[in-house]
């Protein structure tokens, strides 16, 4: 027993848009992956939610930095900060007098270059980390779904995250096919900022943009349960006074249809390279979807007619990944997926 309490297990999905840290099962920080750091002398303001409330309304002493984009590391300094406080805030909440020992899992997009992973695994060793190991998102999201990974069938997840859709045909323990498109929630996003520029000459921030996708977010235009419309309010782009539009849940679905499709397409591009044997177990058993963009209504109706393959929202979709890293974690020597 002796050494076990001085190593700390940690199982991290880095997001773009969220971080999530598992321990003993239990989520212990599930905040925003953004940090607020002083200009010039770049240190630390704040992290998580507190820097996310910060977002767009910065003065010139302060910029919020968000550092992960489109799944990656873009700015390798304040992820190193961000996994470090992040790992300190977990670590504040334990009276311990030694520092333990860091053992952490992180997810990584699947289609992540070698520098990419590599920046992953430094900034987690540079945050404590004595054993780092990493996980494909789309292999963590099947684990995290509960399927059996290592059984000899086909199984097709897609995780629409914050930054990137992961789409992965998974089995014996490995990814057989796969694609990573940078399609995702952020784009959703900006397509909700240029629509109501063009449609309704109203500007608005990232975090109004994202309370819509979140509040009316759907990709079909005719929901059995429709969300009520929401009234946004901006400035007009043409005079700066104050307006108001009433938006519904169809206008959405309209402004995402091109990306949505983008996500179609390269989901049939998958299941085009996908064997045939594993592509009839697909069909036997369904698509997976996870991350925050299986949130978006209608989305499993919409991909099923266009695929004619039944979709399954996962239970829980924002937190597969993390729950797998989580299952990951606890069983790293019999993962062979796992990457040292």
């Amino acid at each position: 027993m002796g050494i076990s309490f001085l190593t700390q297990e940690l199982a991290i999905d880095l997001g773009t848009a969220n971080t999530v840290i598992f321990q003993n099962d239990k989520i212990v920080l599930d905040e925003p992956s953004f940090v607020a750091l002083e200009n010039g002398s770049g240190k630390l303001v704040a992290l998580g939610k507190t820097a996310k409330q910060m977002w767009g309304k910065e003065n010139p002493g302060i910029k919020v930095v968000r550092p992960l984009k489109e799944g990656v590391i873009a700015d390798f300094n304040a992820a190193e900060m961000m996994i470090r406080g992040f790992i300190k805030e977990v670590n504040s909440r334990r009276r311990s007098i030694f520092t333990p020992n860091l053992k952490i899992v992180v997810g990584i997009p699947s289609g992540s270059t070698e520098v990419e992973i590599r920046a992953v695994r430094d900034s987690s060793e540079h945050a404590g980390g004595r054993d780092v190991y990493l996980l494909f998102e789309p292999m963590a999201a099947a684990l995290g779904i509960g399927l059996d990974v290592q059984a000899p069938k086909g199984n097709m997840v897609i995780d629409i995250g914050g930054g990137t859709t992961e789409i992965a045909v998974i089995s014996l323990g490995g990814i057989v096919a796969d694609s990573s498109i940078k399609v995702a929630g952020d784009v959703f996003t900006n397509d909700i900022q240029y629509y109501l520029r063009q449609q309704h000459n109203i500007k608005v921030g990232e975090s109004t943009a994202e309370k819509i996708k979140i509040n009316i977010g759907a990709v079909i235009s005719d929901l059995e349960e429709e969300p009520e419309p929401m009234i946004v309010r901006g400035p007009n782009l043409m005079t700066a006074h104050p307006v108001e539009a009433t938006i519904t849940y169809q206008e959405i679905a309209h402004c995402l249809d091109k990306s949505i499709s983008n996500i179609e397409t390269a989901i049939l591009h998958v299941l085009e390279k996908t064997p045939p044997e594993l592509y009839s177990d697909i069909v036997e058993n369904g698509i997976y979807l996870s991350g925050g963009g299986a949130l978006l209504r209608g989305l499993d109706k919409r991909l099923s007619e266009k695929v004619n393959i039944p979709f399954h929202v996962a239970e829980d979709p924002l937190r597969a990944v993390a729950r797998g890293t989580c299952i990951a974690l606890k069983n790293t020597a019999g993962y062979p997926f796992l990457m040292k």
